[in-house]
């Protein structure tokens, strides 16, 4: 598709796709800059329930997004067109007034967060989508400040510190949601089942498996999967950029700028944790902690999907929602028991390891499948003729 336009034009939406896939950085700070600002503000049990609860609203955003953007995405016989609802920017907005009015309490907090991580999975999703590139990078920067001036605040001791965070949520929600030219298509209803299901089935497992590691292990090691999960995160938003352009159409060019961005954060990621910066944000139990194996192995674990992504988004393009559920269904049911296998270890770093192994089937899976859906298609048209 790129290969049609002119080079400065392709050097153009080059840059821009890159500024923007940056921009996804604001998303992935929400939950860590959550969980820094909680270990300044609340108790050691408290911080626990909370880092539970940022599964619990990523999962929750996931769930938004299926049903809001990936559905009409996935839906082959329309235009696939997506806008961001306006239902869902009023509830984020509400959400963030009421923290904000009450930034002390990890109730109010727990509650409010899957709204506000679902208008901030999906207020992105739909300009990525739909390459509303310029709108997307100021709202990018609103968050991002926001998250800044939360995460400083609660530095200094002051017990407002959640009140910038969400203020910079509310005002990117208030920026992505204003009207567009186009409006969004009709998802097919069976299209959109089978893509909840889907995702249901795969998200589920990290908040379970943070539940059971509060449970088993205490709210230090729950904290720190939180930590370690949400900084490793940074790596998905090159996979989830390359995701929802790959949906639309097939791209050389967004593959190869998701790749590169993906080794710049991994590498990114190990010196800020040997210089001592991902221990100060975190505090004491990050540092308490040997983190630098698991935060490695969860790197590879993240980075693991990129040769998942790009067969999953070819089976989507194809219409194939039925055959992808399934096939979640078994990568879902393997990634968690041999995660659990490393929670009855009572080891971080053997659950992040079977995560990773979990992945690295999965892309065989897929790619199989792709290639058997090919064939088949083939083997029909060479029938036809």
């Amino acid at each position: 598709m790129t290969a049609d336009l002119p080079s400065p034009l392709r050097l153009r939406r080059a840059t821009l796709s890159l500024i923007t896939l940056l921009g996804g950085v604001s998303l992935a700070v929400i939950p860590a800059a959550t969980v820094a600002i909680s270990s300044r503000l609340f108790s050691r049990p408290e911080q626990g329930v909370i880092a539970v609860a940022v599964m619990v609203a990523t999962f929750a955003g996931q769930l938004t997004f299926a049903v809001v953007l990936e559905s009409r995405l996935s839906s082959a016989a329309t235009e696939r067109r997506v806008v961001f609802p306006l239902w869902l920017a009023g509830l984020a907005i509400v959400a963030a007034l009421v923290i904000a009015l009450n930034p002390t309490n990890p109730v109010v907090l727990c509650v409010g967060l899957p709204l506000l991580i679902a208008a901030l999975e999906v207020g992105r999703g739909v300009s990525v989508a739909e390459r509303l590139d310029v709108r997307e990078i100021w709202a990018s920067v609103m968050v991002g400040l926001g998250a800044l001036g939360g995460v400083v605040a609660a530095f200094t001791g002051q017990n407002w510190a959640l009140v910038p965070l969400v203020a910079g949520i509310a005002a990117a929600t208030l920026l992505r949601c204003l009207p567009v030219a186009h409006k969004a298509s009709r998802p097919e209803p069976a299209v959109m089942g089978w893509v909840v299901a889907d995702t249901a089935i795969t998200g589920v497992i990290y908040p379970l498996l943070n539940t059971m590691i509060l449970a088993l292990l205490g709210p230090g090691d729950a904290v720190l999967f939180t930590a370690i999960a949400t900084v490793s995160g940074l790596l998905a938003i090159p996979l989830n950029f390359m995701r929802l352009r790959l949906l639309k159409a097939h791209s050389q060019l967004d593959i190869v700028v998701s790749a590169g961005a993906v080794l710049a954060a991994v590498v990114v990621l190990v010196v800020l944790e040997r210089t001592g910066v991902l221990g100060f944000i975190f505090g004491g139990v990050w540092t308490s902690s040997a983190a630098i194996l698991p935060l490695v192995l969860a790197c590879c674990w993240r980075a693991a999907s990129l040769p998942t992504t790009i067969p999953f988004a070819a089976l989507r393009r194809m219409g194939e929602v039925r055959l992808l559920t399934g096939l979640r269904a078994v990568v879902s049911a393997m990634a968690f028991a041999l995660a659990a296998v490393g929670l009855w270890l009572h080891s971080l770093p053997a659950v992040f390891l079977g995560l990773l192994l979990a992945e690295l089937a999965s892309a065989v899976v897929y790619e199989l499948a792709r290639r058997r859906r090919v064939r088949a298609a083939e083997q029909l048209a060479v029938a036809g003729r």
